[in-house]
């Protein structure tokens, strides 16, 4: 029901929150590292230049796309397991919006 991008890549969410990429795999084109986790109950995706950052009905955040600028974000993957209402980003990071106020960031410093 939605269409994202970055520089060289797509992500669109269906209905029932499948997400589907396309577009150069180290812009975010290639999810299938995650795509269990992106197979329904996707709410928002928000894009950095070159990654992908996907808000789920639980709260919890997948990410996807180069690990340089946020598609890797296992050093805060706990704090984005669940209770994630909003995710922004510019072109090299993101930042996630909790339930209580605390914003998780991640990508380049």
């Amino acid at each position: 029901t939605a269409i994202y991008s970055t520089d060289w890549a797509f992500a669109a969410v269906k209905e029932g929150g499948e997400v589907v990429t396309w577009g150069d795999p180290e812009y975010g084109g290639d999810c299938s590292g995650v795509a269990d986790r992106l197979a329904a109950g996707v709410i928002a995706i928000c894009s950095s230049n070159s990654a992908f950052a996907a808000v789920k009905e639980s709260g919890e955040v997948v990410t996807w796309g180069s690990p340089f600028v946020g598609g890797d974000c296992s050093g805060v993957a706990d704090r984005l397991a669940a209770g994630v209402t909003a995710v922004y980003s510019n072109m090299f990071a993101f930042a996630a919006v909790k339930e209580g106020g605390e914003v998780v960031t991640w990508g380049d410093p």
